[in-house]
């Protein structure tokens, strides 16, 4: 068995084993049993040692390198603030930066340069730091209105909460919409993390992204861009007091845009039967639910053209084996999907991010 160690033992003399953990992206498909969702990614996302031959070569000699330091707001650590923290890492770092943030709310607003790959984010799992600040598109622009900003490769968070505190849009102000945050690197990674805001929470902007086990609340496009990106175990919280919500707003803008948003083993929460779960933003918008629990929230159509029926030919809006009231394919458009087993396939399992290359579990302590 991949990853196993393997223990010979004559007299007093034991040798061990350790067999490289080496498996094709095709082979991981995510298992349809969600009880079995924890022990399938510690089987197919092992630590470093399994998994060398494996893993870009540029990510294995970061991790063997690798360093901790540390924010405290009482001046215990490092740096009392992240901003302080992120400015330390040189330009064209080649080591893995663990920032270790400790408890409370920090209020700043934050950006990682393209320059600065292999960061990692870390909280303690019962005392997460809250990564906050107001800015709004009428400030910023949309996508630069974020908390923290992710332009660099490589990065990952654990244990974070991240929230845009500006007031809730009231169809009123323009630019109104904040969001929390922009990923904008390739092969970036989110554990255990909270994301906090209204319309735009997360502009999920370009490049191949992992969420795991976290929480996403919004009401209008809250999970927005032309990123490349698995959501696993994840709640999407829709906040109630609109008249319409939307989940996703996809931007792919073209069939040969290799792009989109999967959600596997996820739940749809909130109440009222009026939230999309994703419109055409863009003509060719590419969006997977599989496996997810939907409550009534979900409008019974359950998706968007953006009032133009041209859309309807062009994007790519599918559903498979998911459950709860909101699932019900009764009353979808008729440009929904419902995909059978092969259908599928692509999406629900880890080629879909070639993650076998360049996935890690999370750090703990």
């Amino acid at each position: 068995m991949a990853g196993k160690t393997t223990q010979i033992a004559s007299g007093i003399l034991m040798v061990t084993i350790l067999i490289p953990h080496v498996i094709s992206d095709d082979t991981i498909q995510i298992p349809s049993n969600k009880a079995q969702l924890n022990g399938w990614f510690q089987q197919n996302v092992g630590p470093l040692a399994w998994r060398k031959a494996a893993l870009d070569p540029a990510l294995v000699a970061a991790e063997g390198r690798a360093k901790t330091i540390r924010v405290r707001k009482d001046g215990s650590g490092d740096f009392r603030t992240v901003t302080d923290a992120v400015r330390s890492i040189p330009a064209g770092n080649a080591d893995r930066v663990i920032v270790w943030i400790g408890g409370g709310n920090y209020t700043e607003k934050i950006k990682i340069e393209r320059t600065k790959p292999f960061v990692t984010f870390y909280g303690a799992p019962n005392d997460a730091p809250t990564l906050v600040f107001g800015g709004t598109a009428a400030q910023y622009g949309t996508v630069d209105s974020a908390t923290l900003i992710v332009e660099s490769d490589y990065f990952s968070a654990v244990n974070l909460v991240i929230a845009n505190s500006a007031p809730r849009p009231d169809g009123k102000r323009k630019g109104a919409q904040a969001a929390a945050l922009r990923i904008s690197g390739d092969k970036a990674a989110f554990y255990n993390s909270r994301l906090h805001g209204f319309q735009d929470t997360i502009c999920d902007d370009k490049g191949r992204h992992f969420f795991k086990d976290c929480y996403v609340e919004g009401t209008i496009d809250f999970i927005f861009g032309s990123g490349k990106s698995l959501y696993l175990n994840t709640e999407l919280h829709v906040i109630p007091g609109d008249a319409m919500a939307m989940i996703t707003a996809q931007a792919r803008k073209s069939k040969t845009e290799d792009n989109g948003f999967c959600f596997v083993h996820c739940k749809v929460t909130g109440a009222g039967r009026n939230a999309f779960l994703g419109r055409a933003w863009m003509h060719y918008a590419k969006v997977v639910y599989a496996y997810t629990d939907m409550s009534d929230v979900v409008h019974p159509q359950g998706w968007s053209d953006n009032f133009n029926s041209a859309n309807d030919k062009t994007v790519y809006n599918a559903e498979y084996k998911c459950t709860g009231p909101g699932s019900i394919f009764t009353d979808r458009v008729g440009f929904a999907k419902h995909l059978g087993d092969a259908e599928a396939r692509p999406f629900i399992n880890l080629a879909y991010l070639r993650g076998s290359k360049w996935l890690l579990p999370p750090y703990s302590v």
